[in-house]
């Protein structure tokens, strides 16, 4: 074959597979463009993830570091030059711009602070720049300060609802630490109820058994150690079945310990609901209650039986007693939040639940004077909503 021929034979391969190649790429083109959408599609998606990722840099408030990085994407969102962020102490971040713009947003978010919608002010490097309030709580507590020449109508009407976006983002956040201060309130309120009641009887039975049976008294000490130990933990708004368990049986063997062959304990628990994750003193204060309040009064005590019941996509817990019981009334004002010092646990309980669940995941009680107190709560095997 000669030399011409196998040079023809090579330039039309790499033609051909030049060809297919074009090919390729021009399909993975259009495939591409279907895939992304419209041009308006390809907007509002840009739009809405540029808000995202701003969004959670807010959180923290406007004086948090997190902020210089939110100004990024608002910049880009508003599609300016420079852009401030400013709170009542002035400029917290700037993304874009010189020295002269920091010192104009200065001047720009102090108007801003008085102002009552958005304003055009002029900077001395010939750029204009759009002020608007950010406005948490009905007063002024921040301003965005966009800089652009010319600014066009357009970005004076965005920058107005950025701000007021902005605002939102800042009220969120401080909502967010609002329920997780309260969420920790609820936590030292059960633990309080805890400490008094329960430690001083404990610290009794254990110095009963001191003398006459000193290995007893050693046990209960370490039971002791456990219960406290997991009861006032510092870290975790959740915990297990099998954790909440394990400081229950602590619980009751001191318990038991004060009360001999008065108290009697039953439990069903189903192995596929260890590791159900629950929030962290859920069950426990359930226990103490039928312990203090259905079974102490008993001159012959009674028996309690906790069950967790595997329910599919559902855990079910129920503390049952059979004590002196509660007026089905005054069950009913507990849970609707009724003032009441004696059942503290129960009530807060059932507010975590819903907070964390909702309204249909709320503690549900079955009793009445003279018949005992039976408990129920349910909950997703799902990991829960953050508090």
């Amino acid at each position: 074959m000669s030399e011409s021929v196998v040079i023809a034979i090579v330039a039309g391969v790499v033609v051909g597979l030049a060809s297919v190649a074009v090919l390729l790429v021009a399909r993975r083109l259009v495939l591409g463009s279907r895939e992304l959408g419209t041009d308006a599609e390809q907007a509002t998606y840009t739009t809405l993830h540029l808000a995202s990722r701003a969004a959670t840099h807010l959180r923290g408030g406007l004086d948090s570091p997190e902020v210089a990085r939110a100004a990024k994407h608002l910049r880009a969102l508003l599609g300016c030059t420079t852009l401030a962020i400013a709170d009542e102490n002035g400029v917290v971040a700037i993304d874009g711009g010189t020295e002269e713009h920091a010192a104009t947003a200065e001047r720009c978010a102090a108007a801003a602070l008085v102002a009552s919608r958005p304003e055009i002010m002029r900077s001395p490097d010939g750029f204009d720049a759009v002020v608007a309030p950010i406005r948490s709580g009905g007063r002024p507590v921040g301003a965005i300060v966009a800089f652009e020449s010319p600014v066009r109508a357009g970005l004076v009407r965005a920058t107005g609802e950025v701000a007021e976006w902005v605002a939102a983002q800042v009220d969120l956040g401080e909502l967010d630490a609002s329920r997780a201060a309260l969420a920790e309130a609820e936590v030292r309120a059960l633990r309080a109820q805890i400490s008094p009641h329960f430690i001083y009887n404990a610290l009794n039975a254990i110095a009963s058994f001191i003398n006459t049976d000193p290995a007893k008294a050693r046990e209960l000490v370490l039971e002791f150690a456990d219960f406290t130990r997991y009861s006032f933990r510092r870290h975790g708004d959740f915990t297990t079945v099998a954790e909440e368990l394990r400081s229950i049986h602590s619980y009751l063997q001191l318990e038991h310990a004060r009360f001999g062959e008065r108290l009697t304990v039953t439990l069903q628990v189903a192995p596929e609901v260890l590791s159900t994750v629950i929030p962290f003193l859920s069950v426990q204060p359930l226990v103490e209650n039928a312990v203090r309040h259905g079974l102490e009064a008993r001159e012959n005590g009674g028996t309690i039986t906790i069950i967790a019941r595997d329910l599919g996509s559902i855990t079910e817990i129920s503390v049952e007693d059979d004590g002196v019981g509660i007026d089905p009334e005054v069950a009913r004002s507990i849970l609707a939040g009724a003032p009441n010092a004696e059942h503290v646990g129960l009530r807060n309980v059932d507010a975590r639940l819903r907070q964390v669940y909702g309204e249909g995941h709320g503690l549900v009680v079955e009793t009445n004077v003279g018949s005992g107190t039976l408990v129920r709560l349910r909950v997703p095997k799902s990991q829960p909503r953050p508090v």
